[in-house]
């Protein structure tokens, strides 16, 4: 089981009684507006899905690595980060991560916060060598987090996906374990980058 813990947050896997959260965040409309492809619209469909996430937790080749974000004090619901594993290479694992977080919880930092942990644990702990992930171009909060994070764009696709009744730009990033390393030396976070 997975617990990270950064100043504000735990980090940790979802638990059988977490199902009313997981399915409270997954099928809020604000949260889930630029994830459409996984927002949940039914009891029915969340629980079928919140039963192959526990299940995949138990699994030695596990491809879910989404956590439940909640404060440290309250212990309120924040939302859910992490990656998903894409393909294991004979470098380390191809993820690709995302994050949904509450509106009311947007602004503050707190994403940057819980990513940061996430990479330290993927690029430190769980063999991962490249995390990819981006976001439409007007997302500009979700594109921020990537870069405080230290990703590197490499793409900007026009018109590229078709979202609330028009066609939108999406933007592509990446973070290699060698460039996370070099990133967080620059910041002189020597737990991070050793």
């Amino acid at each position: 089981m997975i617990y990270l813990e950064t100043e504000h947050f735990i980090l940790r896997d979802y638990h059988e009684d977490d199902f009313n959260e997981y399915y409270r965040l997954k099928a809020d409309p604000e949260t889930m507006y630029y994830l459409q492809d996984i927002r949940l619209f039914t009891k029915e469909d969340a629980y079928e899905d919140f039963r192959k996430v526990l299940h995949d937790m138990t699994k030695s080749d596990r491809e879910f690595y989404f956590m439940h974000i909640e404060l440290k004090d309250s212990h309120e619901q924040v939302g859910s980060i992490g990656y998903t594993v894409i393909s294991d290479t004979p470098v380390g694992k191809i993820v690709g991560a995302g994050y949904f977080i509450y509106p009311r919880f947007w602004g503050k930092g707190y994403t940057t916060e819980a990513f940061k942990r996430v990479l330290e644990f993927a690029f430190s702990d769980n063999n991962v060598y490249r995390v990819s992930t981006g976001c439409l171009a007007e997302n500009v909060g979700s594109e921020r987090v990537m870069q405080k994070c230290g990703f590197i764009k490499e793409a900007e696709h026009i018109d590229y996906e078709w979202h609330d009744g028009k066609m939108k730009t999406r933007l592509e990033y990446r973070l290699l374990k060698r460039e996370w390393k070099n990133c967080a030396a620059a910041f002189g976070n020597e737990k991070q980058g050793a």
